[in-house]
């Protein structure tokens, strides 16, 4: 299935870092980051994942609820959140099936070779549920959440 900006982003329910099922229908009327990224505690990993957590208050003044997603076990959650005080929520995904749903794992290069894996993208979803903007291709980890709240606050100055 493909993200198309427009269309309704694709249901799902996950588990957070500590079991319980977080389903996309729960934040209806928010908007929503949703980004992939493919292990805790990793360089580029957590350089994007303290991006969100410095810009943390700027996007909760905004309305904007912030969700991250890796194949990783509530126990590595666990840890990564404790280990960088990250405030979101982060979900996992061991099969890879809302990845999957979402574009975020197939096929990629990887250092000039081809490999199958997670594919580090978000998707910014509006309280109508429908993708407002998807960065399918994540090059830059680190600059990535600044980009995210940049298009979100000249969203918001727009309305």
């Amino acid at each position: 299935m493909a993200i198309v900006e427009g269309k309704a982003a694709p249901e799902f329910t996950l588990n957070d870092a500590a079991g319980k099922p977080v389903s996309l229908a729960s934040f209806r009327g928010k908007d929503v980051v949703l980004y992939f990224y493919p292990k805790d505690d990793t360089p580029g990993c957590t350089k994007e994942a303290c991006g969100f957590r410095d810009a943390w208050k700027e996007l909760q003044e905004l309305g904007v609820v912030v969700i991250g997603v890796s194949a990783d076990s509530a126990e590595s959650h666990q840890k990564f959140i404790r280990k960088y005080n990250l405030p979101f929520l982060l979900l996992t995904d061991p099969d890879y099936k809302v990845m999957k749903k979402y574009g975020a794992y197939g096929e990629k290069t990887m250092y000039g070779k081809k490999t199958v894996g997670v594919i580090r993208s978000t998707v910014w979803i509006g309280p109508d549920g429908k993708v407002k903007k998807h960065w399918a291709k994540v090059a830059n980890a680190e600059k990535h959440p600044a980009q995210v709240l940049a298009a979100i606050k000249a969203e918001k100055a727009r309305a």
